[in-house]
């Protein structure tokens, strides 16, 4: 295979590219670090799906997502994501959470989404399980979840039915120009060439960037999850806190997900794969009990810790690199970009297509890094 387009990484992120690539007819090879497809937060999220609580410089992208790609997405891949737009929930307890919400609110307002601050009572008539504790929400009817395994793997799937090529198992180590325009991606396994390449490998990103001179300004941080056992239906709303420490969503079948932040600091083995520490667990469940009491008696079956790609202002770099001919970067999603995956691999496919995108992001250039003169 000579192809058009190589794409470095097999989260959502990189399947949604070579989806939409491979739908506009380029030649796809796609190289993943790991054996697994997924392997990483991709698959291992909260699953939201949602425009509320976002910077307006990614709001565009989410409120496109939501708009014209997620309610069909199941039928489009062929295979069910376990999408639910059913609203989201940002609760707050206290005076000082109630004020960061009516600001995340009003921003996004001014952007034109419908999201609007709720008192207590009215969170308990769309979601009675909340406890007394919650003072009040920010609410956004049109949010919602979707199961993050089964959408990249339909990502993944679809584009692979339509002709683009895998390769796992390789380390990136760099890229390399050819008469002043990337080319070739060196690996542990040979060099690979197109005339196209796209950066879509999360903290990877930086320091294959960094080989033609490129700087993200990004730093790993450790998020924490948690699933537990099936429950009896409870609620189909997506839920988060006004300090983002805590978020998550009741599955199709039954066990709840949920996410979370502590204050601990991380721990990793030798080769790099996050630990989650012992008293990590308990002390977000702690934190989860204060808004659901009723789930005190849930079991947890299974908890992980995962290097989250932070970028220093934020919100992910979306773009060509002038400096860089050929080369695209979308990277440094920052814990939230599995609900914007389906817009993110639309506008990748349109900027290597040379075609305006189809939601605004010139707020991610990778520009808004260089010093103004």
């Amino acid at each position: 295979m000579n192809p058009d387009v190589i794409i470095v990484g097999a989260g959502i992120i990189g399947n949604s590219c070579a989806y939409y690539l491979t739908k506009k007819g380029y030649k796809v090879l796609v190289l993943e670090k790991s054996d697994i497809i997924g392997d990483g937060g991709s698959s291992r999220n909260g699953g939201g799906v949602r425009q509320s609580g976002r910077d307006p410089r990614e709001l565009p992208l989410a409120m496109y997502g939501i708009e014209n790609l997620w309610p069909t997405l199941s039928e489009e891949l062929d295979s069910d994501v376990e999408y639910h737009k059913e609203g989201n929930l940002r609760l707050g307890k206290t005076e000082e959470h109630l004020k960061i919400l009516e600001g995340l609110a009003n921003r996004a307002q001014a952007c034109g989404l419908d999201v609007h601050m709720i008192d207590g009572d009215e969170v308990r008539q769309i979601n009675p399980y909340l406890s007394d504790e919650v003072i009040g929400a920010s609410w956004c009817p049109t949010d919602g979840h979707a199961n993050p395994l089964r959408a990249t793997l339909a990502y993944y799937r679809a584009a692979r039915r339509l002709g683009a090529q895998y390769i796992t198992g390789v380390s990136v180590l760099g890229l390399k120009k050819v008469k002043g325009k990337v080319r070739q991606v060196i690996t542990d396994n040979g060099i690979y060439e197109a005339d196209h390449i796209v950066l879509c490998n999360g903290l990877g990103a930086r320091p294959v960037a960094g080989t033609v001179g490129i700087d993200l300004p990004m730093m790993s941080v450790m998020l924490y999850a948690l699933v537990t056992e099936a429950e009896p239906p409870m609620f189909n709303q997506m839920l988060g806190t006004a300090e983002a420490d805590f978020y998550g969503h009741q599955t199709n079948h039954g066990s709840f997900v949920f996410g979370g932040s502590t204050n601990f600091e991380p721990v990793a083995k030798d080769n790099g794969t996050p630990v989650i520490m012992a008293n990590a667990a308990p002390c977000i469940c702690r934190g989860i009990l204060k808004y659901f009491p009723m789930l005190a008696d849930a079991k947890i079956v299974r908890t992980w810790a995962g290097w989250m790609d932070q970028m220093m202002d934020g919100v992910p770099v979306i773009d060509n690199i002038s400096e860089v001919p050929g080369l695209t970067i979308a990277a440094g999603f920052t814990g939230h970009g599995f609900g914007i995956a389906p817009a993110v691999g639309t506008v990748v496919s349109e900027l290597v297509n040379g075609d305006p995108t189809s939601a605004d992001i010139s707020g991610l250039k990778y520009d808004r890094f260089k010093t103004k003169i």
